[in-house]
């Protein structure tokens, strides 16, 4: 497990006192050997060990040297040394380091997808944003041109464009964009035009400009102006023919093409011919080509400022990414070209890291240095289907991709991990749907087409002060998958969400997984790689951590029914919660998709709902009910043995043997029971003035821990509670370990996990929180939260005897240690 670093461990008088060490008797700086600055260090400050103070020293000696900046590092004889300034400048740049790292690995919370009104009939081709007049415009294939607000993004008004080159029903807009330092805009049509419109003329998008004579239908524009000198822009045309052109414009904002005779109407159409401007017949531009990508349709072009070059892409194998390095003005472009398996759909550029991430057609996401044209520097592996767009997140050095199967993806570059994933949320439409996306990052804003929808992602704004939660709605159900490291938990809203448990960090997210029924419960399988879901339409379904369901069982055969527990078993999977009998599942019916429930042998044993079981190997199984009885059974006859009754229904007998389960209900009252005997051997009320009550009992059977409905956990130590025989039921209460409230609301469900060397609780709540603490000790955190933990610092070690190998308190560490219960399951116990 990583541990904290000494300078993280230090303090304002500890560094004030390092700073001390590095002044001479005269006040004047000073540098220090490496023996020197570790016994100063070490007897001045008394706060860690001498070897980590000789690799603090050794840490900053190593950046300076890469820096050069390295006391005395022009005499190699000479021992090395460091002052303060090297060691402040290497606090320094580590600080920023992490602040860059922690800022980079923050997750968008979005809020629910939201449809726009649209105008359009067609499918849309391109969405922008107008800095000028804070607006957004969208363009559809049959020209309709819709202008939305920049705040509410409410539908302003609709415009169509004119193109009288073409009858109004052959009209086909290809790409549209932005002209941002002219205040125009530049539409393509099939008819092998690229119209320019002015925004600020008289009559709304009047045609100024229309460029005639291209050889091929262009498909994709792009247009860059010079921030620092805003005459120099240039505008590029991917079109059907592989060919890649560019405009580059000399003195954009005085004229972007020369007018063709000085008596020309100013409010007519100056056409403008491509041969002309090859010909260098205006002055003010001129143009550059290229056709590496043979016959191939160019889907995007780039023209990338700070490297001066163009970029382009198609689905072709062969020229699957082409750059062409723009030298001089008489000079063709330098072509190199990028090969794939399959081609690529999409590509973004990231100036501060130098990278160009494309969308390939075999569902990977690669990312290429344009220096680089051997190999990809980088893979993302995650979609199941054709990648279809990236969209860089520049500050946060963060990448977005979108497949065929709506899903999109969140990835930290600097990692190359997935770090978010968003699907089951986008309507429902053809599988040969037309899909755009525009990132406008500045507003946290996603806008996604689906032919002529325009869906909405915002994310959501902190609010300072505010509280953050784990989920938008009450979380119902928490797990510990070991095998992958995660933390699963469940929402009232049909959510599911996916957590690293080391981090806090939110790795996956499915919505709307039971349409719009509640999750109640949920369940891993014994190779943890298959999810059990419950929902309140009486249907439970099994997933894959990729979010595809297997099968759908049929657990309230037709009826809404609440599910309160999933038991897994070896060969068949229990469910509990709404009858009076148990529901099973044999795994050798698992061979279709929609599953029907066998028939449980034992019958009906219980007088009211059975509301939650455990398990204890070989064959033990025990359930409880609503009315308090709790019912032992053989899980291979499926045959009832006994049944148990809290104390006061019937005479007792002395016990010979220790308690083996522990169950909890109304009032807050917590007893614990020898199965063997059917005798109640302990009792005591673990919350007072409270409702239900809901436990869990860690694995090494020492510790049990008690929520409530007002967010307060108890931890009890129950390792030598009730171990001794006697005929008395004990009402002492174990010893209290601790007393928090983490949770704001009700507890709804409690786990335990084994995690590295540590004990760890895992706590839900109707406060839409999921916690994680020390078992016993202090919280560590609530997941979703913008600081991310390390699983490090004062948390309390598990000893090696603890890990489930012994227990001198008698009670047996298998699973099925107490029924696990939530609020709504557990009704008080009968007096």
């Amino acid at each position: 497990m990583e541990e904290v670093q000494l300078e993280s461990r230090f303090n304002i008088e500890d560094y004030e006192k390092l700073q001390s060490l590095f002044l001479g008797a005269s006040g004047a700086a000073q540098s220090l050997s490496r023996a020197d600055f570790i016994r100063q260090a070490w007897s001045s400050i008394g706060r860690g060990s001498k070897e980590e103070y000789g690799l603090l020293f050794d840490s900053v000696v190593v950046t300076q040297e890469h820096r050069g900046l390295l006391v005395d590092s022009s005499d190699p004889s000479k021992e090395k040394g460091m002052d303060w300034e090297g060691l402040s400048s290497f606090l320094l740049l580590e600080l920023s380091e992490k602040e860059e790292h922690a800022r980079a690995s923050i997750v968008p919370r979005w809020r629910p997808p939201q449809t726009l009104t649209a105008p359009h009939r067609d499918p849309v081709q391109q969405v922008l944003y107008l800095c000028s007049t804070a607006r957004y415009l969208s363009v559809s294939k049959g020209g309709m041109l819709g202008v939305w607000g920049g705040e509410d993004l409410g539908l302003l008004q609709t415009h169509r464009l004119q193109n009288h080159s073409v009858k109004p029903k052959d009209l086909w807009v290809t790409s549209m964009v932005f002209l941002t330092n002219v205040h125009k805009i530049a539409v393509s049509f099939t008819s092998k035009e690229v119209c320019f419109y002015d925004l600020l003329s008289k009559q709304e998008y009047s045609c100024q400009y229309k460029l005639q004579g291209l050889k091929y239908a262009p498909l994709c524009l792009d247009y860059w102006a010079d921030p620092g000198h805003p005459d120099l822009a240039v505008l590029t045309i991917g079109d059907t023919g592989g060919q890649l052109s560019a405009i580059c414009f000399r003195s954009a904002q005085i004229s972007l093409f020369e007018r063709p005779s000085p008596g020309a109407e100013t409010d007519s159409t100056d056409i403008i011919k491509w041969e002309e401007l090859a010909q260098g017949r205006h002055r003010c531009c001129y143009t550059l080509t290229h056709q590496a990508h043979g016959q191939a349709w160019v889907r995007r072009v780039r023209f990338l400022g700070p490297l001066e070059a163009f970029v382009s892409c198609s689905t072709s194998p062969q020229s699957s990414m082409v750059i062409g390095w723009r030298e001089r003005e008489s000079v063709p472009l330098r072509v190199t070209t990028f090969h794939t398996k399959k081609g690529v759909n999409d590509l973004d550029y990231h100036p501060g890291l130098n990278l160009i991430a494309s969308a390939g057609v075999d569902n990977k996401v690669l990312l290429w240095n344009p220096y680089v044209m051997s190999k990809a520097v980088g893979m993302l592996r995650g979609h199941v289907s054709c990648v279809s767009a990236v969209r860089f997140l520049l500050a946060k050095r963060q990448l977005l991709s979108y497949s065929k199967d709506k899903v999109l993806l969140l990835w930290d570059v600097s990692s190359q991990l997935c770090i978010h994933r968003l699907g089951g949320v986008f309507p429902r439409t053809p599988d040969h749907t037309h899909t755009l996306l525009y990132l406008h990052e500045e507003r946290g804003r996603l806008l996604i087409s689906f032919n002529s929808l325009l869906v909405l992602l915002e994310a959501r704004r902190e609010e300072k002060g505010r509280r953050r939660t784990s989920h938008e709605h009450a979380v119902t159900w928490v797990l510990y998958n070991s095998l992958f490291r995660q933390l699963i938990s469940c929402d009232t809203s049909s959510s599911i969400v996916f957590w690293l448990i080391d981090t806090g960090q939110k790795v996956k997210h499915f919505h709307r997984c039971h349409g719009d029924a509640e999750i109640s419960t949920m369940a891993l399988d014994g190779t943890q790689t298959r999810l059990f879901t419950a929902g309140t339409d009486g249907v439970v379904k099994v997933w894959d951590f990729n979010g595809h369901c297997h099968h759908k069982l049929n657990v309230g055969r037709g009826q809404a029914v609440e599910t309160s527990q999933i038991l897994g078993l070896k060969r068949t999977v229990l469910f509990v919660g709404w009858e009076r009998m148990i529901t099973v599942f044999r795994l050798q019916s698992f061979s279709q998709f929609f599953v029907e429930p066998s028939e449980w042998k034992g019958g009906v044993q219980h007088q009211d709902h059975v509301l939650c079981a455990a398990f204890r190997p070989p064959q033990t199984l025990v359930t409880g009910s609503y009315d308090g009885q709790i019912t032992v059974w053989n899980n291979s006859t499926e045959n009832a043995l006994r049944k148990l009754r809290p104390h006061g229904w019937g005479a007792q007998s002395k016990t010979d043997g220790p308690a083996d389960l522990v169950s909890c209900g109304g009032s807050g009252r917590v007893r614990f029971w020898n199965t063997a005997q059917s005798r109640q051997v302990g009792e005591f009320t673990a919350h007072r003035d409270t409702g239900s009550i809901i436990m869990v009992v860690s694995p090494c059977g020492r510790y049990l821990v008690t929520g409530d409905t007002e967010g307060t956990l108890n931890t009890w130590d129950i390792q030598d509670y009730c171990v001794q025989p006697g005929m008395a039921v004990t009402n002492e209460a174990p010893e209290l370990l601790s007393s928090l409230r983490p949770h704001l609301d009700c507890i709804t469900h409690l786990e335990t996990c084994v995690h590295g060397d540590r004990l760890l609780l895992l706590s839900s709540s109707a406060d839409c929180c999921v916690v994680l603490s020390y078992l016993p000790g202090e919280t560590i955190g609530v997941f979703g939260q913008e600081e991310h933990w390390h699983l490090e610092g004062p948390g309390p070690t598990l000893p090696g005897s603890e890990l489930c190998q012994g227990n001198s308190g008698g009670k047996d560490p298998g699973q099925g240690t107490e029924p696990p219960q939530s609020p709504r399951e557990t009704p008080p116990h009968p007096a």
